[in-house]
């Protein structure tokens, strides 16, 4: 009876030993802990602004190859050198705002 009661009450204590598992997987993998989200005391990156890149960081140059020249003088196409980030969206207004030019299209070549 002392061995039943000495039972019960250790099963509702707990005895304060924890049961080792038993791994049956070949390689050992640490377990998962708990991971705080970076709370960094300075600003490292700059804010992007809200408006968007200016023209000049946009366009860099006009291309004037020969290639270049025989596409203004037959195609009517203009050609520059931009920003490898900027969209084409940002290519048309940064051309409204440098040259007063308004793009019907704008074609794009990454090289």
């Amino acid at each position: 009876m002392v061995s039943a009661n000495k039972t019960a009450s250790a099963l509702k204590k707990g005895t304060g030993r924890k049961a080792t598992k038993v791994h049956t997987k070949v390689h050992f993998f640490r377990p998962k802990t708990l991971k705080l989200a970076r709370q960094p005391k300075v600003l490292v990156k700059a804010m992007k602004s809200a408006e968007g890149p200016k023209a000049y960081d946009v366009i860099k140059f006009p291309l004037t190859t020969e290639s270049a020249m025989k596409k203004i003088e037959e195609n009517n196409t203009l050609v520059f050198i931009v920003n490898i980030t900027s969209t084409k969206s940002q290519i048309k207004t940064a051309l409204k705002t440098l040259y007063d030019i308004k793009a019907v299209r704008v074609n794009t070549l990454i090289r």
